[in-house]
């Protein structure tokens, strides 16, 4: 078989970078000796590194013209089998069709949000599924995947596992499990106090101290969630990738809404919380789904982007959270 040579392009974030990894493993599962080049942001290189199945990681800002402009020189230099575009933005799909790749597949008009995309791609695909992860699936196939899924795995650096402990270590925290409480808009968000009293919970259940992660501008969130906690130890963390790999990694458990976070712990198999309001789990929850979601009868899907907390959110009690949390951390035990 000639060589292959296939263009991916996923620019984020982190939790649909995770949702596409599975994908790109059935196309590598396929073609094992093939180049696969993948575009992304150059926030999350290294996450696409770290899964081993990109052949090449380029960069590229879609903020910035002289960013796009040498990608797409780039991409002119190559005879491309095929461009898959699992965003299905217009700043995604105008870099394989001005990089100059023949056949470009991504999601039809029925899937994406951006009006009008699909007139870039040759291949324009109607998803049968449900689980975002699972449509990308359904792109791979398109290319040639024999399966559009397969597993993969995330590899951990031994230095950043060895700072997690230290660092922990350092504020007398060896077991511990994850509060997650950011997630993008405030809508899917759990309140603050109450993770501050799940983090009671657990700790006077179990002696579980829990490390609270945020990510950039989420400091203040992360304070506040410490500061209601009372005197369960909690303690707040934040890093770079390798090391919030690490950190998730070594978790008895995480809890959270739909963010990138958890969607990372439960690729690194750790076991999950999930606590869904607006966006819906079966389309964006946990993949594969064998984790425990909760989510109100009362929710509504809308992704609305609002300050507020959603209202669905608000029937998820403590009670509630915290028996779900007992249970994944009793079946590990």
């Amino acid at each position: 078989m000639p060589d292959q040579n296939f263009v991916v392009v996923r620019l984020g974030s982190l939790g649909d970078i995770v949702h596409t990894f599975p994908a790109v493993a059935g196309l590598r599962e396929t073609f094992p000796a093939a180049r696969i080049v993948w575009l992304t942001h150059p926030r999350w290189v290294e996450l696409v590194q770290c899964s081993s199945l990109a052949s090449e990681v380029w960069p590229v800002d879609s903020r910035e013209l002289a960013s796009v402009r040498h990608v797409i020189s780039q991409l002119r230099r190559i005879r491309w089998n095929a461009a898959i575009d699992y965003q299905g933005l217009w700043k995604s799909a105008f870099l394989p069709f001005f990089g100059g790749c023949p056949r470009r597949i991504g999601f039809s008009s029925a899937t994406i949000r951006e009006f009008g995309v699909p007139i870039l791609y040759t291949d324009s695909v109607a998803c049968r599924t449900i689980h975002i992860a699972d449509q990308n699936g359904e792109l791979s196939s398109r290319a040639g995947a024999r399966n559009p899924v397969a597993c993969f795995s995330l590899r951990v650096e031994d230095q950043d596992a060895s700072k997690v402990r230290a660092d922990l270590a350092a504020a007398g925290l060896t077991d511990y499990v994850v509060l997650s409480p950011g997630g993008g808009w405030r809508a899917k968000c759990w309140p603050v106090d109450r993770f501050g009293e799940l983090a009671q919970r657990i700790h006077q259940h179990s002696s579980l101290p829990c490390v609270i992660n945020y990510g950039p501008g989420e400091e203040s969130l992360a304070a506040a969630v410490q500061a209601a906690s009372g005197n369960s130890k909690a303690v707040c963390y934040d890093g770079e990738m390798g090391t919030l790999r690490a950190l998730l990694r070594a978790a008895k458990c995480i809890i959270g809404g739909d963010t990138g976070p958890l969607h990372l712990a439960v690729a690194l198999s750790t076991p999950a919380v999930a606590l869904f309001g607006p966006t819906d789990p079966a389309r964006n929850g946990p993949y594969p789904p064998r984790e425990t979601v909760l989510r109100s009868p009362n929710a509504i899907t809308t992704y609305g982007r609002s300050d507020a907390t959603d209202p669905s959110l608000l029937d998820l009690s403590v009670d509630a959270v915290f028996a779900a949390v007992r249970q994944r951390l009793e079946a590990r035990a």
